[in-house]
């Protein structure tokens, strides 16, 4: 199954999520174009669609940027340092369906012990 995790930085909540290249082959096709939606699920089986888009010219590094992954964020509470998890639900569909997970530090005595999911009411 193709997935990926990210510790999340300021850029990310704040403006895109710039997705790791490897996962490009999983995304939908773009279709010439440069601009695809991509339905995710959370933890509280809403679904989210999120607009992924890449650089016109050059190197194709997908983000997601624009309303909804920021709606996510915001809904999520995600800070610098959470984590977020995307993966495929079944890469032999016809049309790609994805889980988002968000996740938040746990930390002990200071000391970051794992990471935890983040249940919120998911209303964008």
């Amino acid at each position: 199954m193709a997935e990926f995790s990210k510790l999340l930085t300021s850029t990310d909540i704040q403006k895109r999520l710039s997705l790791p290249t490897k996962f490009f082959k999983s995304l939908p096709s773009f279709k010439g174009g440069h601009v695809q939606d991509l339905q995710a699920m959370d933890e509280s089986g809403f679904v989210w669609t999120f607009q992924c888009s890449t650089r016109k010219k050059g190197h194709p590094k997908p983000v997601l940027s624009k309303g909804t992954w920021l709606a996510f964020g915001r809904n999520k509470k995600l800070k610098v340092g959470d984590k977020i998890k995307f993966s495929v639900l079944d890469p032999t569909a016809a049309t790609s369906f994805y889980r988002v997970r968000a996740e938040k530090e746990v930390k002990i005595f200071g000391a970051i012990f794992g990471y935890s999911p983040i249940i919120a009411p998911s209303i964008p």
